[in-house]
């Protein structure tokens, strides 16, 4: 059995001497070494080490800390989260305590004692396993009755408890909403927890099949039937007999075949092209559009007995930019996936990227989102992915000239911005902004914000198998 990678561990020291002897003090870390701030920066976004010794005397300011400062800065805009010990000269104790105030985990003074430094290193390192562990359980959405659903969203979760109880009854049902809403997760689950579970789920888009095709796909053929008919097909709606027949984008439908189809479902009886048996079908429809059907039904585009007679009940699916949060949520299940699944070590979205998310609209609804991630988890070279990984553009602020009103929401922004950077971490937040912890839970009560609305939380994706979008 092989041995568990070791934590990488990165020390940023100009002194060669130190930088050797630290090579071999610490065996249960994967030691890596950097000795500027540009190194630095770049062994974050290569190795994505567990925890970061910095020495504030780096060139060209050796024997100052403005370096040293300057570096620990970078690598927080960097890594938000990431925790930075920072070795100082003995007697420097306000530059250690400036050190915190800035974001840093923990201080040590030199001369270094070994045995205090690795308790110190190790104990940066579990508080940040903690903080990951309480921002995944907070991150986690409240639960829904539908696996494969990824939501936190109160309208979506109605529509999810919507489908659980039609999934007991056999009544036809319309699914209306944008394209990428989640309408074939949500057909499925119509039929995974019904009745006729142990039944096909035959799914066919009505319009991705030419219309001289559509015919003989629904009902199927009999040999001889039309050129090219050489053998006997089994039709769409008779295959999904005793189970679930899914018609998606329904409101692409040929007219010609609405009468059909019409029949059909007034007397679950089909015949094939060419057939003269009628053949009897047990079978659920459940149908999904996004066309306004009520106004092809008015100008003649839809049969009008067709649409009462799929939509016996309709349910109606939010867009993306309509469910408060949730593409955060998602955004975040999908970089745990990708990350997974390309074998990349990615921490999350800086807050540009969480930014640009929440004010993008999202036309293309969940499957956009999902594009636009795997592309990001593919191509970016850090360890966090920016607006410009996601080929968003973050939002521009709006000038105020009220200043009463600029002052509170440039004070609320800040909150928000830093509860964002330290992916919802008060004690770190408060840190950033350079007031006390109790301070920020009152400027949280006097904005109206809670820690995790304040700063979207950030953590492991709820597990799921997918987050359905169609």
């Amino acid at each position: 059995m092989s041995e568990p990678t070791k934590p990488k561990l990165l020390i940023v020291e100009d002194d060669p001497g130190l930088s050797a002897q630290y090579r071999w003090a610490f065996p249960g870390w994967q030691v890596v070494l950097a000795g500027d701030r540009a190194a630095a920066e770049a062994a974050v976004r290569k190795e994505d080490p567990a925890v970061v010794l910095l020495d504030l005397g780096l060139p060209p300011d050796p024997e100052g800390v403005s370096e040293g400062f300057a570096t620990l800065e970078a690598l927080r805009r960097l890594a938000p989260r990431l925790p930075v010990v920072v070795a100082t000269g003995q007697g420097q104790r306000e530059n250690a305590l400036r050190a915190v105030s800035l974001g840093a985990t923990d201080f040590h003074e030199k001369p270094v004692d070994l045995a205090i430094l690795r308790t110190v290193l190790d104990r940066a390192k579990r508080l940040r396993e903690l903080e990951d562990e309480n921002l995944r359980l907070a991150a986690a959405p409240r639960t829904s009755p539908i696996l494969g659903i990824v939501t936190s969203d109160e309208g979506m979760l109605k529509v999810c408890r919507t489908v659980e109880r039609l999934a007991s009854v056999s009544v036809p049902v319309l699914l209306l909403g944008e394209s990428g809403t989640g309408k074939e997760a949500l057909a499925r689950a119509l039929h995974d927890m019904g009745p006729r579970a142990a039944g096909p789920f035959v799914a066919i888009n009505c319009a991705a099949i030419p219309e001289t095709l559509l015919e003989s796909e629904l009902f199927g053929h009999e040999r001889g039937a039309f050129t090219g008919a050489v053998k006997q097909v089994i039709g769409k709606i008779e295959g999904a007999s005793k189970g679930t027949l899914f018609l998606d984008e329904i409101g692409e439908m040929p007219i010609t075949l609405q009468a059909k189809l019409l029949r059909f479902l007034q007397d679950q009886v089909v015949e094939r092209i060419g057939g003269r048996t009628p053949i009897r079908v047990d079978v659920r429809v459940v149908s999904a559009t996004n066309q306004p059907l009520e106004e092809q039904a008015e100008s003649g585009r839809f049969r009008g007995d067709l649409l009462y007679r799929l939509n016996s009940v309709t349910v109606r699916i939010p867009p993306l930019r309509d469910r408060a949060g949730d593409a955060l949520l998602l955004a975040r299940f999908f970089l745990t996936r990708f990350a997974k699944e390309f074998g990349r070590r990615l921490r999350g979205f800086d807050a540009g990227a969480t930014a640009a998310i929440e004010a993008y609209r999202w036309a293309g609804n969940v499957r956009e989102l999902e594009n636009r991630v795997r592309r990001a988890a593919l191509m970016t070279d850090g360890p966090m992915i920016s607006a410009v990984d996601l080929e968003l553009e973050a939002p521009e602020q709006k000038q105020d000239l009220d200043l009463r009103a600029a002052r509170l929401r440039a004070e609320r922004d800040a909150i928000t911005k830093a509860l964002a950077r330290t992916e919802g971490s008060l004690s770190a937040a408060a840190r950033l902004l350079g007031i006390s912890r109790p301070t920020l839970y009152d400027l949280l009560e006097t904005h109206g914000l809670s820690p995790q609305r304040a700063g979207d939380k950030a953590g492991g994706a709820p597990t799921a198998e997918q987050a359905g979008a169609t």
